[in-house]
């Protein structure tokens, strides 16, 4: 049995373990659509198969999930559109469940690879939209540039890595930092600080899905790597040729001053703001996400 299959293997191993201990119905519900897709392996000529949620009929989506998280962060959202929609909600390349390969590179190349395998694999000669939350978002505006024709129109939540510039952080202190963000206090204290409410907003349930994908194999490895090549930044511009909208929280503690005033800058007539939202409009505020994209006409 090849190292790929082995990886693959694990991780769905791990996923059926913890699959009936989620707390949150509807992230519980997600799991249920949850499928795996085969594509070029992104780091090597050798196929694999990659989680990627599939559910609802109609108009195809694309939603793009944040920095270390997974297709659960588009639990609340994804009831309120897959009435009208189909929806495609992969893991990242290197996060969430997404099975990782000892020897595999990981940073924005590599994700962009991935995403645009996923949008050559569900696409095929119809344009779809594109949704992207935080670092997705940027993610989401670069695969709208690398394929105008394949990309119909773009709604970004909140999104991170518009602009400045992140530096490479070198071994060993890209794994120093990715073994502090798998502490639980260090978890807890992000997971709240995404929120606009977190007394009323975070329990139990919300604390878990933060951290729910951390014991997949290779997930410390992967994001050093990841942190080493710099991550996502400076995504702002230039503007693709979609029509765009922007949904900003109107009390993010998450995204900095300076990006904050950028992304304003570049895109001030595309932007809304969710006045009851933090980090995460689409967990706060779903049904107006919900209502923003099926207003929004390309």
């Amino acid at each position: 049995m090849n190292q790929e299959v082995n990886k693959t293997n694990a991780t769905k191993a791990y996923i059926n373990e913890i699959r009936n201990t989620i707390i949150d119905k509807q992230a519980s519900k997600l799991f249920e659509d949850l499928k795996w897709i085969e594509l070029k392996e992104i780091s090597s000529n050798k196929s694999d198969l990659f989680p990627t949620v599939l559910t609802g009929s109609g108009a195809k989506i694309l939603l793009i999930h944040g920095f270390d998280s997974c297709f659960l962060e588009y639990r609340r959202l994804t009831p309120f559109l897959k009435k009208k929609n189909k929806l495609i909600i992969p893991d990242l390349y290197g996060f969430g469940f997404c099975p990782r390969s000892t020897g595999n590179k990981y940073g924005f190349k590599y994700l962009m690879k991935h995403l645009n395998s996923v949008l050559n694999y569900f696409s095929k000669n119809q344009p779809i939209g594109v949704i992207g939350a935080s670092m997705g978002g940027a993610l989401a505006l670069e695969l709208a540039r690398q394929n105008p024709k394949k990309v119909n129109k773009l709604l970004l939540l909140s999104p991170a890595g518009l602009a400045g510039k992140n530096p490479k952080i070198p071994w060993p202190f890209n794994h120093l930092g990715a073994f502090f963000l798998s502490q639980a206090f260090v978890r807890r204290g992000l997971c709240r600080q995404a929120f606009a409410d977190p007394k009323n907003s975070v329990g139990a349930a919300e604390e878990q899905i933060a951290s729910i994908h951390l014991k997949v194999p290779g997930w410390q490895s992967s994001l050093a790597d990841f942190a080493a090549d710099g991550g996502v930044s400076a995504c702002g511009l230039p503007k693709p040729t979609q029509p765009l909208k922007i949904i900003l929280g109107k009390y993010d503690r998450i995204i900095p001053r300076n990006e904050k005033e950028e992304t304003n800058k570049n895109y001030n007539s595309n932007i809304e703001i969710a006045n009851n939202s933090g980090h995460l409009p689409h967990l706060e505020e779903p049904k107006l996400v919900a209502e923003a994209w099926e207003k929004f006409k390309y």
